[in-house]
C-alpha cells in the first residue's frame, strides 16, 4: 500500500518537468548508491579489524621460534 510520502513524491514528479524530474531521480538515486557504499566500507572494515584480532589471538596462542 503506498505512503503518503510515496504519493507526494509522485505528485511532486508529475508536476515537476522532464529534466527537473529526472535530476530528482539521478539524485535520489545517488544518495542510495552512496549509502550502499558506506555500508560496505563499514563492514569491509569491520572484518579488517575481527581478522587482525584472530591474526593476533593465534600469536598470542601459537609458540613462535624465536
Amino acid at each position: 500500500m503506498p505512503s503518503l510520502r510515496h504519493a507526494a513524491a509522485l505528485l511532486l514528479l508529475v508536476q515537476l518537468g522532464g529534466c527537473a524530474a529526472v535530476t530528482v531521480i539521478d539524485t535520489a538515486a545517488s544518495v542510495a548508491v552512496s549509502g550502499v557504499g558506506l555500508a560496505a566500507d563499514a563492514a569491509i572494515g569491520t572484518a579488517r579489524l575481527a581478522g587482525r584480532a584472530v591474526g593476533a589471538a593465534a600469536d598470542a596462542a601459537i609458540p613462535g621460534d624465536e
